[in-house]
């Protein structure tokens, strides 16, 4: 099932939330300085430890003092204007989380609309391939959350949702 809500994505009593990180994953603004500051200090220790990530890839931390017990970490693509392979490397982002979450027996998994931020991807494309991806997966998960910042935001998705699923 996917489920689109408005939620803060620290909040959510799920096995795993996905962080829409930067390369290094010691922390930064919006969604990862949210989940870096609700972890405690425990999650910067453990991830000094990663060695950074690449772009569309995926680490995995304990989540520490969040209720999710896992933080999958992944890190979105800047936006060019989408000539530099931002879409293939928006769904290995999504994609990569699913294989991790489905090798450690992650079952109820929330995603943030990665890289729809600072690095400035358009929402309307973000959240297709978002949702694209999540249905490719939706079976294999009791449950996928697409936690999103803003009541338009879950609009967006919700739009994009219904328009998949026709």
């Amino acid at each position: 099932m996917i489920e689109i809500l408005r939620a803060d994505i620290t909040a959510l009593k799920v096995d795993a939330i996905v962080n829409a990180a930067n390369n290094s994953l010691l922390g930064g603004g919006g969604v990862d300085g949210a989940i870096h500051r609700a972890a405690g200090p425990e999650l910067l220790e453990f991830n000094r430890t990663l060695g950074g990530c690449g772009t569309g890839q995926v680490k995995l931390s304990p989540g520490f003092s969040l209720p999710a017990r896992w933080i999958i970490h992944t890190v979105g693509p800047i936006w060019h204007g989408g000539e530099k392979g931002e879409a293939e490397l928006l769904g290995k982002c999504y994609r990569n989380s699913f294989q991790l979450a489905l090798t450690h027996d992650i079952k109820t998994i929330a995603f943030p609309g990665i890289s729809t931020g600072i690095y400035g991807y358009p929402k309307e494309s973000a959240a297709k391939i978002a949702l694209t991806v999540m249905q490719q997966y939706e079976a294999q998960l009791i449950l996928i959350i697409s936690c999103c910042f803003s009541m338009e935001d879950v609009d967006i998705y919700s739009r994009e949702l219904e328009k998949l699923r026709q």
